[in-house]
C-alpha cells in the first residue's frame, strides 16, 4: 500500500517535471525542431552574407573533375582578352590546343606593336599573305640580329621591307623598341649622326628640370663609359633640345645653349663625385655653386642649388 502510493506520487512528481517518457519525447522532438532552425537560419545568414563555402567547394570539385575551361566554348571577346595576356611563347603554344584563336591576327598585331611600337610597314598596305604573326618572327629575328651587328640588324628589316631607308624611320624605330643591346645601339648611332640627329628631335623636355630631362635622354641614348668627342656631342645636342622644348623658361632664366651645356656636364661631374666609392672628399653644395657660376655667372645661386639637391637625393643623371 505505501509502495503503491509513493510509486503515484514520484509519476506525478516526473511528469510535472516534463521528465516522463512521453514528456521526454516532447522535449528531446522539440529541442531537435530548434537546433535545426537555429543550422537552417545561419545557412540563410550565409548565404545572404557572403558566398557559401558549401556550393564553392563543390563547384572547385567539379571543375577540378572537368579540367581546363574550353576557351572555345566562352564568347570570342572573353577568350581573345584572356589570350591578349600571353607571351607570344605562350600564346604559340595555346595554338596546339585551340589552333583558331590563338592565331588570331589581332593578338600577334598587339604583340608585335607592344614590342615594337613603330615600324614603317604598319602604315603601308600589307602585301599578299602577310600575317603578324609572321612578322613578329622577323622582328625577333632583325632585333637579334642588330645585337649581335646593329648594321645586318639594320639591313635585315629593309630586306624583309619592316624599315624604310630612312635616318627618321630607323630613329623612330630605336625610339619605340626596348629589345636593343644598348651597347650595340651606342656603337651604332655614334657611326649614324644623321640618326642620333633625328633621334634626338624625338625626346619632348617640356617642363621638366633640367637633371630629370638628362636621365631621361640617357635613358634612350647611353653616354659613353668615357669623356670623349661622343659625349660632347650628345650633351651639345641635349642643350640644344632641351632649349627648343622651353623657350619661355630659357628667357627667364636668362640661359642659352651654351649655358645649358655647361651645367649638363657639371651635373655629370657632380654625379661621379657624389656615386664613386673613389672620392673620399664628396663636393659640397658650396664649392658646386661657386664652380657652376664661376663657368656660367648668368644663373642663379638658388637655381644652381637645387641642382646640386636633386643630384644628392636622386642619384646620377647618366647610370
Amino acid at each position: 500500500m505505501g509502495q503503491g502510493l509513493w510509486r503515484v506520487a514520484r509519476n506525478q512528481q516526473l511528469q510535472h517535471q516534463g521528465y516522463s517518457g512521453q514528456g521526454y519525447l516532447t522535449r528531446e522532438h522539440g529541442r531537435r525542431i530548434a537546433t535545426n532552425n537555429v543550422s537552417s537560419t545561419s545557412h540563410r545568414k550565409q548565404a545572404q552574407g557572403g558566398i557559401d563555402i558549401y556550393h564553392l567547394l563543390k563547384a572547385r570539385k567539379s571543375k577540378e573533375q572537368e579540367g581546363f575551361i574550353n576557351l572555345e566554348m566562352l564568347p570570342p571577346e572573353l577568350s581573345f582578352t584572356i589570350l591578349s595576356y600571353l607571351n607570344a611563347t605562350d600564346l604559340c603554344l595555346a595554338s596546339c590546343v585551340w589552333q583558331d584563336l590563338a592565331n588570331d591576327e589581332l593578338l600577334w598585331q598587339g604583340l608585335c606593336k607592344s614590342t615594337w611600337g613603330h615600324c614603317s610597314i604598319y602604315n603601308k598596305n600589307p602585301p599578299l599573305g602577310f600575317s603578324f604573326r609572321k612578322l613578329y618572327m622577323q622582328l625577333d629575328e632583325g632585333s637579334l640580329t642588330f645585337n649581335a651587328n646593329p648594321d645586318e640588324g639594320v639591313n635585315y628589316f629593309m630586306s624583309k621591307g619592316i624599315l624604310d631607308d630612312s635616318p627618321k624611320e630607323i630613329a623612330k624605330f630605336i625610339f619605340c623598341t626596348r629589345t636593343l643591346n644598348w651597347k650595340k645601339l651606342r656603337i651604332y648611332l655614334d657611326e649614324r649622326r644623321d640618326v642620333l640627329d633625328d633621334l634626338v628631335t624625338l625626346h619632348n623636355f617640356r617642363n621638366q628640370f633640367l637633371p630629370n630631362a638628362l636621365r631621361e635622354f640617357f635613358r634612350h641614348i647611353h653616354a659613353p663609359e668615357e669623356r670623349g668627342e661622343y659625349l660632347e656631342t650628345l650633351i651639345t645636342k641635349f642643350s640644344h633640345r632641351f632649349c627648343a622644348c622651353n623657350p619661355d623658361l630659357m628667357r627667364e632664366l636668362g640661359l642659352s645653349p651654351d649655358a645649358v651645356y655647361v651645367l649638363c656636364y657639371s651635373l655629370i661631374l657632380l654625379s661621379i663625385d657624389l656615386t664613386s666609392p673613389h672620392v673620399k672628399n664628396k663636393m659640397s653644395k658650396r664649392e658646386f655653386i661657386r664652380n657652376t657660376r664661376r663657368a656660367a655667372q648668368n644663373i642663379s645661386e638658388d637655381f644652381v642649388g637645387h641642382l646640386y639637391d636633386n643630384i644628392y637625393l636622386i642619384g646620377h643623371v647618366a647610370a
